[in-house]
């Protein structure tokens, strides 16, 4: 039902309103009269206003030009024009998110602050950037690609290629699933945008010309062809005088409709063979990926969207959903594809299946037991029960008010952007309460779900099957022809324009080492930041027999709920299978219920439950650290008790004897775990570099990082034994029995009206937890220097040097924080993004491990990258400093202080810290020291603590690297490890 229409400014044409219950929001949508703009504003009670403006973008090619254009429109604008007002408005700002993306269909440039005059400031900048870009040649050759000499005044030395995209890309098709992902719809959408890689291939960015970016630019980049959405407590109408005054009033309508046309569909299912680039020193041998897909209807079609949601759940949802059960146990891989699942973000819907760790011989068989499975649902159905918890489970995630990864707004707003960007209704999308309560109704019909595995997948000819097999040679025959290409070009170039190369080169490094007059962005300053900062209030008291935390926040009829207990003390054998521990523990059977049925109980009861254990070093001591036990859960109101009862028979009465479970989570963890390498070896090599700083530095290496993953593969080859894996069950039995016996207590956060009623009925079904417990878990001190270089199957590096400093309470942590922004803003950014051609670089200060951290990410640079870390310190040295400079690392620091979580969130961070001694007044007084920092401070922390012979150094790059670069790691003392 639609609300009267909203009050919008004059250059605006109001359309329609409408409240939606569940998300608490009204949802307005406006045109813009002139130029056909569409606005869809998300008004909340929420002072963290979002803002995002999207294009339509759909090229025809591989180049990445919508990609490229994403990174070089954000490099000056005609009212900034300087060099790189983004980053400069990332540090000049108390922003909660800021950031633009590149899709396969659309380019989307958002931000979020809780502070009004930094929203405005960060919008007249955004609105500039994307309407008036300068699309300045330099920056298309520092953002995209460009080719310079090796030795860059040399016309004699090769010739490479450089560009921050064009590195970003080689990083991220170095994943096996990026790469498969591409293939998969390279061959399944055969003529249309889907076709192409957006972000653009390696070996197709060169081919991108200047003179083509500009074009797309001014095709795509106008106001016809985008869509605003804002959200959060600042009116419409407000919002649309600022789009009016400074970018729309400037344009007319353009006659034309930029969209992603329908795909032809297939006559018949087809099979494609290819190949992915396996650079690890092993063998092939089940290295091969099969995956099987379907490309199904519009995902606009929201009835339709939600029965494609529907049976993509009932088919793969859980382990116990019956194609997903068959990807887990078969023995034709290792485990599911990473691709599993329905993609709902395109024009067209597409359902995915497949299994990693197999061969191509298998192709036939998978495929076969992939149709056999969806025949048995389109012939025998599935129980209704299991169709009503598909429905819970969407009901759940709809009504769930996220916000700890990114703002909630961005989040509500990304949800609708697929709707607009395909002429659709974005508001429809947002409100699905009325579309589950249709499919609560015609899954009442048994056959109901047999005809939608029937119509989407078995009588679908638009079907593909790839077979993507590794092939050891791939890089080195890429790497021949990137350097015969460069051959031919160089061979082709007269005298002008080696010279012209010379010229680019050096007005590049003219023009990163260029200081701009900031003084033309707008700010905001230190007098802006909030005094205060809001606390959350528990009410704590013993209930039942056990001591309840209750928090009452604004969940939107959500229950969160935690059991919490010390750490035992484990043996060596026990601590090294620690996370797999806490993995696999809402994976396996309860009592006498197998596994399977535990997965049933947890969909029809639970949004998510699983454990984790947390951490930390004690406020003034690192080297003593204290460390939590956490089985976590989430869940309907309606459904508290049988929440809670799960929670505790998953504490009682798990079961560590289903191996065969067992060895095939492993596999699966496994797979993930690698899988993991490219998109984190920035975190990955900060891990190993700060291993010898902390016992917690040392755990977190030894167990998640990159040693984590060798020994996790050594463990899945050994439980092929069954003996071994026996063995494995026996261990992880152990450590939960020592869980068992330690004294818990809980935490529940629910809605202010229902906190106290939930935590007298909850805590009366847990056992009493008054156990005496054993010892708790603790570690030898560590602080001992490391330098190692891990061969992992990547294009780029990730460098990364680290320093030991002190723990949070110590009053040099905060002037140690600063001084992680203030050499990026200074130092790093120019040195290892702009001049390096890395994706990403920087520094921080990790008070956790008490260590300070250096780090690159999809770096074409390895010795260069180490010794601009160096060169960091010496400028830092120096002197010489801006106070502004300084000025603007603070603000970075509060931002991230300072930014807001979910309401549940906000209740177990503060839970947490009060576990570990990090009060609220902690806390303002860190802050306190934060805004206290003076350029003096930064000078003798630097001076103290970033020391050349306490430094610590690991990288992550691949075996040609190594062999290009034995002499540098041994000058370096870096040790070669294989993963």
């Amino acid at each position: 039902m639609s609300n009267p229409l909203p009050t919008a400014h004059a250059t605006f044409e109001p359309v329609r309103a409408q409240a939606i219950e569940s998300l608490n929001l009204q949802i307005q949508e406006f045109r813009h009269r002139e130029t056909g703009a569409v606005h869809y504003h998300m008004a909340a009670d929420n002072t963290e206003n979002v803002f995002l403006v999207a294009l339509r973008t759909v090229p025809q090619d591989s180049t990445g030009v919508a990609h490229i254009l994403e990174h070089t429109a954000l490099c000056g604008s005609e009212r900034f024009p300087v060099r790189d007002p983004f980053f400069m408005m990332l540090r000049r700002s108390l922003n909660t998110f800021m950031n633009a993306f590149t899709s396969s269909d659309w380019t989307a440039y958002p931000f979020a602050s809780q502070n009004r005059k930094d929203f405005n400031n960060l919008l007249d900048v955004y609105l500039d950037a994307v309407f008036f870009s300068r699309l300045d040649p330099l920056d298309f050759a520092q953002e995209g690609h460009r080719v310079e000499f090796a030795t860059p005044d040399d016309p004699s030395s090769e010739l490479i290629y450089k560009g921050v995209v064009f590195n970003e890309m080689k990083g991220a098709m170095s994943s096996v699933s990026s790469t498969l992902w591409q293939k998969f719809c390279e061959h399944l959408f055969p003529s249309t945008t889907y076709h192409y890689n957006s972000g653009g291939e390696p070996e197709n960015i060169p081919d991108l010309s200047y003179a083509q970016l500009k074009a797309f630019y001014e095709s795509h980049y106008h106001p016809t062809n985008a869509i605003f959405m804002t959200f959060g407590d600042i009116p419409a109408a407000e919002h649309q005088a600022a789009f009016e005054e400074r970018a729309l009033a400037r344009f007319e309508r353009l006659d034309q409709r930029i969209e992603v046309q329908p795909e032809q569909r297939l006559a018949a299912p087809i099979r494609v063979n290819d190949i992915y680039a396996f650079d690890e020193n092993t063998d092939t041998a089940g290295k091969t990926h099969l995956v099987m897909g379907w490309m199904l209807g519009e995902s606009s079609d929201l009835e339709g969207m939600l029965e494609a949601q529907l049976l993509s759940s009932v088919l793969l949802e859980n382990s116990a959903s019956p194609l997903q059960h068959a990807l887990e146990t078969t023995e034709l891989g290792q485990a599911p594809s990473p691709l599993c699942g329905l993609e709902e973000s395109m024009r067209e819907m597409v359902f995915v299946c497949g299994i990693e760790g197999s061969e191509a011989e298998h192709a036939d068989a998978f495929e076969q037991m992939v149709l056999e499975i969806i025949e048995d649902v389109a012939n025998n159905g599935v129980a209704a029960e299991r169709l009503e918890a598909v429905l819970h489970q969407l009901e759940l995630h709809q009504r769930e008010v996220s916000g700890d990864n990114y703002p909630y707004g961005l989040h509500l707003i990304l949800q609708a952007l697929g709707s607009a960007t395909h002429y659709a209704d974005p508001i429809a999308a947002m409100n699905l309460d009325p579309v589950i309560e249709s499919l609560r109704t015609k899954i009442q019909d048994p056959d109901y779900i047999k005809r939608l595995a029937r119509q989407l997948l078995l009588d679908n000819s638009h079907r593909l099957t790839l077979v993507v097999e590794p092939d050891s040679e791939l890089s080195a025959r890429r790497l021949e022809r990137e350097a015969a290409r460069l051959a031919d070009i160089k061979q082709a170039m007269s005298e002008e324009q080696k010279q012209a190369t010379v010229k680019l080169a050096a007005d590049l490094i003219e023009r990163q080492q260029s200081t701009d007059d900031e003084s033309i962005l707008p700010k905001v300053e230190l007098t802006d930041i909030p005094a205060e900062v809001s606390d959350v209030s528990p009410t704590q008291s013993p209930i039942n027999g056990l001591t309840v935390t209750r928090y009452g926040q604004g969940t939107n009829g959500l229950v969160y709920q935690q059991w919490v207990a010390p750490l035992p003390a484990l043996d060596d054998k026990q601590r090294a299978v620690l996370p797999l521990y806490t993995s696999f523990l809402s994976e396996l059977g309860l009592g006498e219920s197998t596994y399977l049925e535990t997965q049933h109980r947890q969909s029809a009861d639970v949004g998510s439950i699983h454990a984790f254990t947390s951490m930390r070093g004690k406020v003034e001591d690192e080297q003593a650290i204290k460390a939590n036990f956490v089985l976590s859960s989430k869940a309907l109101l309606r459904n508290a008790a049988a929440q809670a009862e799960l929670m505790r028979d998953t504490l009682h009465s798990a079961r560590f004897d289903e191996h065969a479970r067992l060895r095939d989570l492993v596999s699966q963890q496994r797979a993930r775990r690698e899988q993991s390498v490219t998109g984190n070896g920035h975190g990955l090599a900060m891990a190993a570099a700060c291993a010898g700083m902390s016992p917690l530095a040392n755990l977190n290496h030894e167990l998640t990082g990159l040693a984590g993953i060798r020994r996790l593969r050594a463990l899945d080859e050994a439980l092929k034994d069954d003996g071994e894996l026996a063995t494995f069950g026996d261990t992880l039995a152990n450590i939960h029995a020592n869980v068992q016996s330690m004294p818990g207590e809980l935490l529940v956060v629910a809605e202010p009206q229902e906190a106290e009623r939930l935590a007298t009925d909850l805590s009366a079904i847990y056992a009493d937890a008054s156990n005496s417990g054993a010892k708790t878990l603790s570690l030898a001190p560590v602080r001992e220097r490391r330098g190692e270089f891990w061969v992992t199957n990547t294009q780029v590096n990730f460098c990364a040097r680290a320093y030991p400093t002190v723990p949070v309470g110590h009053p040099d942590a905060a002037a140690l924080s600063v001084l992680g922004g203030f050499m990026r803003n200074g130092f790093l950014h120019r040195a290892i993004r702009e001049q390096g051609g890395a994706y990403g670089g920087g520094a921080s200060q990790d008070s956790g491990s008490a260590a300070f951290r250096f780090y690159s990410y999809r770096d074409p640079r390895l010795a260069d990258t180490l010794a601009d870390f160096d060169a960091a310190i010496d400028w830092l040295l120096q002197g010489g400093h801006d106070a502004r400079a300084l000025e603007e690392a603070i603000l970075g620091v509060i931002g991230s202080l300072d930014k807001p979580s979910s309401p549940a969130g906000e209740a177990k961070q503060h839970f947490h810290n009060s576990l570990f001694g990090r009060t609220h007044a902690h806390r303002k007084q860190f802050r306190e020291r934060i805004l206290a920092v003076s350029l003096d401070d930064l000078m003798r922390v630097g001076e103290t603590y970033l020391r050349a012979d306490a430094a610590s150094t690991a990288v992550v790059s691949n075996s040609v690297q190594r062999d290009a670069n034995e002499a540098q790691l041994s000058d370096l003392a870096l040790t070669v490890q294989e993963l």
